[in-house]
């Protein structure tokens, strides 16, 4: 039986019972091939290893526990499915790594689910951490998918066995910067960005689309993932009168920035990628934030009749871990769902043979439809863009 189909069996069952840097090094652009002979080989059948990676340390671990939180959900209804691959029951066994949003961190997680021979890796959330350890599994030749790193360099590296489940760099910076122009009607834009390979590439792909569209930037200002005074560029900023401050980078910098946004008398709107678009910025943020202040784009999103299946998976994310998807989860929940698909296809769990289902992907998740083209990019990749209303996102339109 077809993966979605066991799915939707087992689902049935359980509703009549019961009635989501400078700092950071980066590899080279120059193409590697995969490793000739994976290290990771699974058996057909049996415990089949999936390795997930995050930050659920540090600043962000909310975001990272929600990816973790979304592939534990996969993993669970896998095992529930009672699969078989090649005639064997399908047992999954998620390993689990922390990276602390941390590039020497995340490469050291990367080998040590390689010495664990996982059959895949899902993750990991940040492009700093994703790309170096992007290098490790291709050199194991362990295929990566990557629920939320959205630096273009991750799969234009010519690694066979790297996918994206979101929209890049490119389309959503490009996007916003667009939007702050025609949509905000701004005339003059500031930027600041976090140094990080994320952070850094969004800015700069936003400015593009704000020079684009015909805006001006007026002024670039720099920080880093771990700061919390922004005063000293902020006031810089607000000499040069913007209409619009972009910021590239995560909610966890974000929040402290427009509390001190609003204590510094600067009434400009704020706008950040999807790595700001999260749950907990109203809370971070607290009185700092105002209707309609903040603009933000999640890089992905659903509409008409798929947003069906995107509210019952955030309502039974709710029910099951007591709380509100973060960003994340649902693009990881579907990562999971799509390996193991590509894994029933092949009749096995080794890479070298599941690999090229992977490359073949056409699996409706709750993400929507899901394949991808020969870099391992989502085709037709969605932006949805939002603004905060009452503490809560506000859903604007999704773009693709």
């Amino acid at each position: 039986m077809h993966l979605n189909m066991k799915l939707a069996v087992i689902a049935a069952a359980v509703a009549l019972a019961a009635c989501g840097k400078k700092e950071e090094a980066m590899p080279a652009e120059t193409a590697a091939a995969p490793a000739a002979a994976p290290a990771a080989a699974a058996p057909e059948g049996g415990v089949i290893k999936i390795g997930h990676v995050g930050p659920t340390s540090g600043a962000i671990a909310h975001l990272g526990k929600d990816n973790e939180n979304g592939a534990r959900m996969a993993i669970e209804e896998l095992n529930a499915a009672n699969l078989t691959i090649n005639g064997a029951p399908a047992q999954f066994e998620l390993l689990a790594e922390d990276d602390a949003a941390d590039p020497k961190q995340g490469t050291a997680a990367a080998q040590k689910l390689v010495d664990a021979k996982v059959a895949g890796v899902i993750g990991h959330l940040n492009s700093g951490t994703t790309i170096p350890a992007s290098q490790i599994y291709n050199d194991a030749g362990i295929p990566q998918i990557s629920p939320s790193a959205t630096n273009p360099k991750y799969t234009r590296q010519g690694y066979a066995g790297v996918f994206r489940m979101v929209a890049d760099d490119v389309h959503l910076g490009g996007t916003l910067g667009k939007y702050a122009v025609e949509s905000l009607k701004a005339k003059n834009v500031a930027v600041i960005d976090d140094r990080t390979a994320y952070g850094q590439g969004v800015a700069d792909e936003f400015e593009k689309g704000v020079a684009a569209a015909g805006g001006t930037v007026v002024g670039r200002e720099f920080t880093n993932d771990k700061a919390t005074d922004f005063n000293a560029i902020l006031t810089t900023l607000k000499a040069k009168k913007p209409d619009v401050i972009f910021f590239g980078g995560m909610d966890a910098v974000a929040g402290p920035m427009l509390k001190q946004m609003k204590q510094l008398g600067i009434e400009a709107k704020f706008m950040g990628g999807d790595g700001i678009c999260s749950a907990q910025l109203p809370k971070l943020a607290g009185d700092g934030m105002a209707d309609d202040q903040v603009y933000c784009a999640e890089a992905g999103g659903v509409e008409g009749e798929e947003k069906v299946g995107m509210e019952k998976f955030r309502a039974d994310f709710k029910t099951k871990f007591g709380q509100e998807v973060q960003v994340y989860a649902p693009y990881v929940y579907d990562s999971v769902k799509v390996m193991a698909n590509a894994m029933v296809a092949a009749n096995s769990s080794d890479p070298v043979k599941y690999l090229p289902e992977l490359k073949k992907t056409d699996y409706k998740g709750v993400t929507g439809t899901i394949s991808f083209d020969e870099k391992g990019d989502i085709k037709n990749g969605a932006l949805t863009l939002m603004t905060f209303r009452g503490g809560e996102r506000t859903t604007l339109s999704v773009i693709r």
